[in-house]
């Protein structure tokens, strides 16, 4: 059974990614519209009907946006803790089907099993992934203030990692229109990470199984696709991790379909996009 991801967007104002493992097809985070969510489906031969669920990692509007009316509407299932829930809950007024978990906990969504582990960030009960398959592993660390002994060795089994560059410090600090409050929360511990901090992740975790790292939720204003790649390729070639494979992911656009396999670095040769290349954010 072959498994494919897809990172259908991230970015400071929107995230969602796709993966399916045999007939499990998961959503993780649903950040765009649903009619967004719908278009990007359909460019790689999907719809929100075949959904099997969709993985909440906490209640910002750029990771529900679309999760009322998708949801509702299809009664699709949310799978997220409880105080995430009852977050949710307050935003929208549809009718939602709840598959509640302990954070910390694992549980099974047909072929794929679902590793939880608590982050640090501005939210009730805010979670990262591991998503075991059959194919391979994949980790997801977005929207953290810094990283814990603890997380980083919930993803280590990862093959491949969607791990948060959110920010340039030094953009962030001459940003004029954040004021100072907000830029104080950004760069908390329960903030998000700069592309320095990223990089200190990637090389924390380069030593084990991981191939490849989406570089996500990248702020527009205040983070650039080339810089945040520059800053954490420059990092891992500092301790000669020169062969994991590093992508900026868009919030136009969607990535290019992976085939995991047992490097998990594949792309697919049925992905109806080029592949990017390595200087290249993910193309439309």
């Amino acid at each position: 059974m072959a498994v494919q991801f897809t990172i259908l967007g991230s970015g400071s104002g929107g995230n969602c990614a796709f993966l399916e493992a045999g007939e499990t097809r998961l959503l993780i985070d649903a950040g765009f519209s649903a009619r967004q969510i719908r278009e990007r489906l359909a460019s790689i031969g999907r719809a929100p009907e075949g959904l099997t669920g969709v993985l909440v990692t906490h209640e910002h509007g750029d990771h529900i946006q679309g999760l009322g009316t998708l949801c509702g509407k299809l009664g699709i299932p949310i799978y997220t803790n409880r105080f995430t829930r009852e977050a949710i809950e307050r935003q929208f007024q549809h009718r939602l089907q709840f598959r509640i978990f302990e954070t910390g906990a694992a549980f099974t969504v047909g072929d794929v099993e679902v590793q939880t582990f608590s982050v640090p960030h501005d939210a009730m009960d805010p979670v990262g992934f591991l998503l075991r398959t059959h194919a391979g592993n994949l980790g997801f660390l977005t929207d953290l203030g810094h990283a814990t002994k603890l997380i980083l060795e919930r993803v280590r089994p990862a093959q491949v990692l969607v791990l948060e560059a959110n920010h340039d410090l030094q953009l962030l600090q001459n940003d004029t229109k954040r004021p100072w409050s907000t830029k104080q929360r950004i760069l908390s511990r329960h903030g998000h990470l700069s592309n320095d901090a990223a990089a200190e992740v990637a090389a924390e975790l380069a030593g084990g199984s991981l191939g490849r790292i989406y570089l996500g939720h990248l702020s527009r204003d205040c983070n650039r696709p080339e810089l945040a790649r520059k800053i954490v390729a420059a990092r891992l070639a500092g301790i000669g991790a020169n062969h994991i494979q590093l992508e900026s992911t868009s919030q136009e656009h969607r990535c290019e379909t992976l085939t995991l396999g047992p490097a998990a670095v594949a792309v697919s040769a049925s992905a109806p996009v080029a592949a990017a290349t390595a200087g290249d954010a993910c193309p439309a």
